[in-house]
């Protein structure tokens, strides 16, 4: 959690920030709204330095808790990484649970030890759930020497009662010249020559550069197969034999996502009727319909669509 880089292209939520530092005026409770992969947390991180002290490191510090969606296992609770490293499989997504907001007020419930006050950040809040939110409410109407940190997509994303207490920062997505100014910083100016992954992006450089991998952990045989619609029926059908024998369901979802960009970067308004199909199929594999069966029939349709 280190470092001092400041994100490109969100100055409006620096400057509120630091306004709010300036005046002496620091809330009790910010929402930082915005979509994946923009800066909201490297923000989060630029703030607590200030609040903390440029001169503490951020990692292991007494006084910030940072606290990430879990997966609850045999009684233990585990972060995204660590389930990972474990190697844990799990069917349901990770949430923030009422154990963390538990956490959380016990936390506070101490005083701070080397800064003037405490901070809490909360990653992924959209995850809590009623129980987890009613809960952190409480400390949020109480926070005493601290200041809470919510990450979220939206405003939309967290219950009315949590919003009206934080005080919202936006983050917006990025233009196309700061977008491609993170990706080349980053070391990923690759990612500039896919145009499907640029336009999935939609201006977040996080999201670009989970695509980025995504598509190299694809066998490129058949991600080139698919960005072309099929010609015949039983290209159709070895193809959704080949996706589904060769991805999880997942990274048939991220497949989607990628066809439907590529199919508009080369065929433009001529692709809506496949991109509207490839949609229907999005759908389906959610409401775990049997995904062989779902990209048969909706590759045969496309190959009729161009008949």
């Amino acid at each position: 959690m280190d470092g001092q880089e400041l994100p490109i292209g969100q100055s409006a939520a620096i400057a509120l920030l630091e306004a709010a530092i300036a005046r002496n005026r620091v809330a009790p409770a910010y929402l930082f709204a915005g979509t994946e992969g923009i800066g909201r947390a490297m923000t989060a991180r630029y703030f607590a330095r200030r609040l903390l002290g440029d001169r503490h490191q951020l990692v292991n510090h007494p006084d910030l808790l940072w606290v990430e969606p879990t997966y609850l296992h045999n009684g233990q609770l585990y972060t995204i990484a660590e389930a990972e490293d474990k190697g844990l499989k799990r069917k349901t997504s990770p949430q923030i649970r009422l154990e963390q907001v538990r956490a959380i007020a016990r936390f506070l419930s101490k005083p701070p030890l080397e800064a003037n006050q405490s901070l809490v950040i909360i990653q992924h809040a959209e995850t809590m759930g009623e129980g987890a939110a009613n809960g952190l409410l409480k400390t949020l109407e109480e926070p005493g020497r601290a200041t809470l940190i919510l990450i979220a997509p939206s405003t939309e994303s967290l219950l009315p009662t949590l919003i009206s207490r934080c005080q919202r920062i936006p983050f917006y997505r990025l233009s196309p010249s700061d977008l491609a100014q993170v990706l080349e910083t980053r070391g990923h100016g690759e990612i500039l020559q896919r145009p499907a992954i640029i336009a999935a992006a939609q201006g977040s450089p996080g999201a670009a550069i989970t695509s980025w991998e995504q598509l190299q952990a694809i066998p490129a045989e058949l991600v080139d197969r698919a960005s072309q619609i099929p010609t015949t029926l039983r290209a159709a059908l070895d193809l959704a034999r080949d996706i589904t024998k060769t991805l999880d369901p997942p990274d048939q979802l991220w497949l989607i996502d990628y066809l439907q960009n590529a199919y508009w970067q080369t065929r433009g308004m001529a692709a809506q009727a496949a991109i509207e199909r490839l949609e229907q199929a999005r759908k389906q594999i959610r409401a775990f319909v049997q995904p062989r069966l779902v990209w048969e029939v909706a590759l045969m349709d496309l190959v009729r669509s161009i008949r």
